[in-house]
């Protein structure tokens, strides 16, 4: 799962405590990245961001003075 959210294999592995990225490998092909499917929202201000990080809700860029969040369904 974590793999999946961050597409990180080496914080994967230090979070897992694996020595070897080998033993991490075994874990992480598993993961099947064909369905990524998001819900999309922007925020206006700073409340509305701090109120969609709070629920979950990934900032991912600034467009025309707009944030940009989403959230794995």
């Amino acid at each position: 799962m974590e793999y999946h959210r961050t597409k990180d294999i080496l914080h994967v592995m230090q979070l897992l405590g694996h020595k070897s990225i080998k033993n991490t490998l075994v874990y992480t092909h598993l993961v099947d990245f064909g369905g990524d499917e998001f819900v999309c929202k922007v925020a206006k201000s700073v409340d509305e961001a701090e109120a969609l990080v709070e629920s979950g809700f990934d900032y991912v860029t600034d467009v025309d003075g707009m944030r940009l969040f989403r959230k794995r369904k």
